[in-house]
């Protein structure tokens, strides 16, 4: 190492916030964002104009922040959110960015309780909202570039510290992970709230992107946004998916050029079932798994060549895999207790955990829980895997989610694939019901596709399950449901379901497994099978 040196000259801090300043002089006059039709016609806005962002108010200078405070923004899905995420901050320090969806007060109490931001940006359809919040608001924060908080599908949403290496670095793997070449145009359907929108809104930035926002994710708003503004990316939820490939034929438009557009999924594992059908709609899918702490995408299914001669229902298969880590980290399968790796087999399961330079700082204000979670130099996720004999990974469920019935491990992950293989299925999930002689079996809670209501009855159901699955993993009580209910971020909110589950009370412990059990709908009916 003689006569090496770290200095100014090769040593500068890494951050996102410098895509922007490149694009302005390499792409000054491209769209960085345009609004989907239903936006009231905000106008569009070129790097250049985005890149040259002034101050909302001479009490918001420079010389009144301080880098231990954090300004929050209260926006959908709109302009100002990309605009105060992509460009230079309105406040000098770090964001805290806060979900407009689905925001009870116990959430946001629960959210503003760890008391992060100072300064408030309020979006004018929400200014009551923000002053409900806003006595709950009063900030202390450090160093990074911003808090995320936690879906809180499981338990309270706890808020996570981004910082500014990390999201750089996040941002170029999740470009990489997208195959974004050239000058993409990007649509929103991911959240920005949500993992910074998995750190595209630094990503499409390097890249000299476009960023089209929709007020509201629908399937007639996505193929329209497609067709209109000629979508090269976008990303989303298996429920986003479920919405593209159960859209009315009217909704359905072309995609542009007959090219393909790609696809990131991640929130939770797309049945293959759902992979095909988007497939056959001219999309390429591509599956990753992620968490709040991992700035976003953690892993993502790596194509290989050799895979293209499989049988299509094969290659979605694979597809519904978590695959391998990006090159911000590294994953494994690990035993929880003695953190040895499983071996890849495709049946040990184990916990998976991650290390490397794209992970949290920590859980803010909760030492505790980032020791927990950090514990012996690995990231624990939660999450249950197995690894195949390629080292592809592939989630089963999550620890708190997995259903043991007499003894034996219930992936629902496995069951909710069953139940969307079945063509009058949109959308499932399963949760453990009590059972005085098994302890609990699955119940699945099914949304049917549009005309399907009354066509299809719970014994169908899981007799067609029963014919894809070892019999004890089969439901064992089926709900009919409007709708699922999910949080913020799209996800499920399997906890509601679990109560809904426990409040139908214990199927009766005379029944045996050689008898099919109980069916629900969602008027309470209930008959013998």
């Amino acid at each position: 190492m003689d006569g090496t040196v770290l200095c100014a000259a090769n040593h500068v801090p890494l951050t996102p916030m410098s895509f922007l300043e490149r694009a302005v002089l390499v792409y000054p006059n491209r769209l960085a964002i345009v609004a989907a039709s239903g936006l009231g016609g905000a106008p569009a806005r070129t790097c250049a104009k985005l890149g040259r962002a002034a101050p909302a108010s001479p009490a918001l200078s420079p010389d009144s922040a301080s880098r231990a405070t954090t300004w929050s923004l209260y926006s959908r899905k709109t302009f100002l959110r990309c605009a105060s995420s992509t460009s230079a901050s309105p406040w000098p320090a770090p964001s805290s960015a806060r979900s407009t969806r689905a925001l009870t007060p116990p959430w946001r109490r629960s959210c503003c309780s760890t008391r992060v931001a100072k300064v408030i940006f309020v979006h004018y359809a929400l200014l009551d909202v923000a002053k409900e919040a806003l006595s709950l608001w009063p900030a202390d924060e450090n160093e990074p570039i911003a808090l995320n908080y936690t879906s809180g599908t499981t338990s309270r949403p706890k808020g996570v510290v981004y910082s500014h290496r990390g999201a750089y670095l996040n941002s170029v793997v999740t470009v990489l992970m997208k195959d974004m070449v050239g000058t993409p145009v990007y649509l929103w359907t991911v959240p920005m709230f949500h993992c910074n929108g998995w750190c595209l809104v630094w990503g499409v930035a390097a890249k000299g992107g476009t960023n089209v926002c929709l007020r509201k994710v629908t399937a007639a708003a996505i193929f329209d946004s497609i067709a209109r503004q000629g979508v090269t990316h976008m990303g989303g939820a298996p429920t986003v998916l479920s919405m593209i490939v159960n859209a009315a034929a009217e909704e359905r438009k072309p995609l542009p050029g007959g090219r393909p557009v790609t696809v990131k999924a991640g929130g939770a594992p797309p049945p293959p079932q759902v992979l095909l059908r988007m497939e056959a709609l001219g999309f390429l899918v591509i599956h990753g798994y992620g968490l709040t702490e991992t700035y976003g995408p953690a892993t993502f299914c790596a194509w290989k060549p050799e895979w293209d001669a499989l049988p299509p229902e094969q290659q979605a298969s694979i597809k519904s895999r978590q695959g391998l880590h990006h090159l911000g980290l590294v994953v494994d399968v690990k035993d929880p207790v003695t953190m040895r790796s499983v071996p890849a087999d495709g049946r040990t399961m184990g916990e998976v955990m991650l290390r490397g330079n794209t992970l949290m700082s920590g859980y803010y204000k909760d030492a505790a829980a980032t020791s927990e979670a950090l514990a012996g130099g690995w990231l624990r996720s939660g999450d249950l895997a197995v690894r195949h004999g390629d080292g592809y990974v592939k989630i089963m469920d999550r620890s708190k989610d997995i259903i043991i019935s007499g003894g034996e491990n219930i992936s629902r992950i496995e069951v909710e694939a069953a139940l969307f293989a079945h063509p009058a299925v949109a959308e499932a999930a399963v949760v453990g019901r009590p059972d005085e002689y098994w302890g609990e079996t699955p119940c699945a809670f099914v949304k049917l596709r549009d005309g399907g209501a009354g066509s299809v009855g719970a014994e169908e159901v899981i007799a067609f399950c029963r014919a894809r699955l070892p019999r004890y993993m089969a439901p064992r009580t089926v709900v009919f449901v409007a709708e699922l209910p999910k949080t913020a971020t799209g996800k499920v909110q399997k906890v509601a379901l679990r109560e809904r589950a426990r409040a139908m009370g214990s199927i009766p412990g005379s029944i045996s497994r050689q008898q099919l059990g109980v069916s629900e709908s969602e008027s309470g009916t209930r008959s013998k099978l």
